[in-house]
């Protein structure tokens, strides 16, 4: 190559113009761009050489504004239209002359630049270049116009996510969703954390991110790993801090569909034709619905009746949910999908819509209502003599809360006999059941409300009105389970092994109390369902069934479209191998309830503590964990929470701690406490 050939050469994506100047060995050039600066150039480095004259480098400016007012892209595509029907390759001086009339050194530049950059109308066959055929245009046209729009979509989206970061409103457009869902989904994977064990570098490498993700990510300039996207969900105030991740890992349906929703307001405005037409009419009793505060679903209420002959009826009165739904119906098959109603720290997902759960389906106080109705006549022992159960209408009278039953039981209200009475049976049923080997244990439940970011803790006693209705409840669901049993009637029966406790001697050498309660929990096996009756071993019961809770449990909604269904003396609306694969489904649904329930729970448990490091706590050692680690199980007695903690002396169980957190961290699932001397205690707390 001659000295003085003005030769285009790239580093990397940089397109520059040079002048060869000398050789460097045997294949190499030096080459001088306009900077003065001096390239060693290799011959697959030189894509151009500008033939029919010599350059210096000063005159590299110079030449490029020559070739400058040439460079219009648009000129190519007369080009194409004028050689695509012959398919004639064409070189760059060729397309000089075609384009500009002329094929000077600056034209012809001009062209191999236009050539080369085209990603339309021509493409590269050796030296020179081929039109490529009408079709294979199109195409490249229409990518374009889609890699164009995606471009506009992306600074779109950016300009909006500028928009969330600074706080202002935005209106989200669909292709946003797509990538923010898509960043939902990866940013819950931080529930492995947790779920798993899972720590943040192994739950990054064990789920790299999907492309949307990665794409959406590097295009902010974030991480892209679970923490990032949820970092970034929180930044754009589309997540909490605290957002729930255990209920958006799970299958659990949060909305309902609009299917479901319009058909819950049809039910309620025009209901259907009531099943059972000759419902007992007990609008006559006085019925008690007895539950928290904040329940809004009630259903079950409690009724006494003194009978002609001196004997004493108990009524156990439960909503009737199967007056507003047929087995199969839209409002069916949504609460079977949903299993139960979730119970958590921020609120409840109802199995029904609120419409109905709150409405016509629950035992509205004043409001006359449908039930099924469980008429019982005890022994004096306490053991069922005889019962009825019956479709009904009622109108519950008083709507009590717990505190409210126990303080007339306390104070004796003389004008309040019935709740006396109920409590008395209620007394004499529980003797009943532990003398037929029922399990007693009695451990602290805390009950955790968050709102408005504020939690609260309180722990839940076992008081005389939450044992009355427990047995009223238990009661029902033994005499259902009965009516089952002697009818051959397929039910989700519940029983329960019998546990393998520790001896006597072993249990005495325990502390009374939680200790020695702990130690027989640990023993005792999990719940079963059946579609024939089983003992149930921690009830006391040989036959039982769930059937007071129909708007809140689907396997007690399923009890009652077979018990109503043979009292009324049609076919039954599952038969035992469909009921089975029911409860099968239900079952595991109700398993992953559970689960987020309980990590949520201890999720604003750890949220709590975290929020109070300088509080000191009582606490009991209830058992070892890992004993050769000193890793025990205490509990927070003033909050009922049961946590482990690493104590750092000899500690016998049952003894009695202070402690307070010394770090917590809900997300990791981490709490660590340290005990607290007696007399740092008393400093603290002054």
């Amino acid at each position: 190559m001659d000295k003085g050939t003005l030769v285009e050469f790239r580093i990397g994506s940089d397109r520059r113009l040079g002048v060869i100047d000398r050789p460097d060995g045997k294949t190499r050039w030096f080459a001088v761009d306009e900077r003065g600066q001096s390239h060693s150039l290799a011959p697959r480095q030189i894509t151009y050489a500008v033939t029919g004259q010599t350059y210096n480098s000063s005159q590299i400016p110079q030449f490029l504004e020559e070739v400058k007012p040439y460079l219009d892209p648009s000129s190519l595509e007369v080009a194409w239209e004028l050689l695509v029907e012959g398919g004639e390759t064409v070189s760059p001086k060729e397309m000089a002359s075609l384009l500009f009339s002329e094929s000077e050194p600056p034209q012809c530049y001009a062209a191999y630049c236009l050539l080369s950059d085209d990603k339309i109308y021509f493409k590269q066959k050796g030296d020179a270049y081929e039109p490529r055929n009408t079709a294979q245009v199109a195409e490249r046209k229409h990518q374009m116009e889609v890699e164009a729009l995606k471009a506009r979509g992306q600074q779109e989206f950016l300009a909006r996510v500028e928009q969330a970061l600074k706080g202002e409103a935005v209106e989200w457009q669909r292709p946003d969703r797509h990538r923010l869902e898509a960043i939902e989904k990866y940013g819950t994977l931080l529930a492995d954390v947790v779920r798993v064990g899972l720590s943040y570098d192994t739950l990054s490498r064990a789920y790299p991110p999907p492309a949307p993700v990665l794409e959406t990510m590097n295009m902010l300039g974030r991480p892209a790993t679970p923490q990032g996207a949820f970092q970034l969900l929180v930044d754009l105030g589309l997540w909490s801090p605290n957002e729930n991740l255990f209920l958006r890992r799970s299958s659990i349906p949060v909305q309902f569909p609009s299917k479901v929703l319009e058909v819950a307001q049809q039910r309620f405005n025009s209901p259907h034709k009531d099943q059972d037409a000759d419902r007992l009419d007990l609008t006559n009793l006085k019925v008690y619905t007895i539950d928290d505060e904040s329940t809004t679903e009630i259903d079950d209420g409690l009724s006494w009746e003194l009978l002609p002959d001196g004997r004493e009826r108990l009524w156990v009165h439960i909503a009737d949910p199967t007056r507003w739904l047929l087995p199969e119906d839209e409002l069916d098959l949504e609460a079977r999908k949903r299993g139960s109603t979730v119970y958590l720290p921020t609120g409840m997902i109802p199995m029904f819509p609120e419409v109905l759960a709150t409405g016509p389906m629950s035992l509205v106080q004043g409001h006359v209502c449908c039930a099924l109705s469980f008429g019982i006549i005890l022994e004096e022992t306490g053991a069922v003599e005889d019962y009825t159960i019956r479709a009904s209408v009622i109108k519950p009278t008083y709507r009590l809360t717990y505190e409210d039953v126990d303080e007339v039981l306390e104070l004796g209200v003389e004008a309040e006999p019935e709740i006396k009475a109920i409590a008395t049976w209620a007394e004499r049923r529980k003797a009943w059941r532990y003398a037929q080997g029922a399990i007693s244990i009695n451990m602290p439940e805390a009950m955790i409300k968050v709102k408005d970011d504020n939690i609260s803790i309180s722990v839940l006693d076992d008081s005389s009105s939450r044992q009355l209705v427990a047995e009223m409840m238990i009661l029902a669901g033994e005499v259902a389970a009965r009516y089952g049993q002697t009818h051959n009637i397929p039910l989700p029966f519940r029983g329960q092994p019998q546990p393998e406790l520790p001896p006597n001697e072993e249990l005495l050498q325990l502390p009374a109390g939680f200790v020695r309660a702990c130690a027989m929990r640990r023993c005792m096996p999990k719940s079963e369902m059946s579609i024939t009756p089983v003992r149930h071993a921690g009830l006391g019961l040989n036959t039982y069934t769930q059937a007071t809770s129909p708007i809140r449990r689907y396997s007690d909604l399923l009890t009652h479209f077979q018990l109503k269904a043979h009292l009324r003396g049609e076919v039954l609306p599952f038969s035992a191998e469909q009921l089975k694969e029911v409860m099968s489904s239900v079952s595991t649904i109700t398993q992953e309830v559970t689960m987020v329930e309980r990590q949520t729970n201890r999720y604003w448990a750890l949220e709590y503590l975290r929020r109070h490091p300088n509080n000191v706590w009582h606490a009991t050692v209830l058992m070892w964990l890992r004993e050769d680690n000193n890793l025990a199980l205490i509990m927070l007695e003033d909050l009922g929470l049961q946590l482990p903690m690493f104590v750092k002396r000899d500690v016998r169980l049952g003894e009695h701690l202070l402690v307070k957190v010394s770090h917590a961290d809900p997300t990791k699932d981490v709490i660590q406490f340290q005990e607290i001397i007696y007399q740092e205690a008393q400093t603290m707390a002054n």
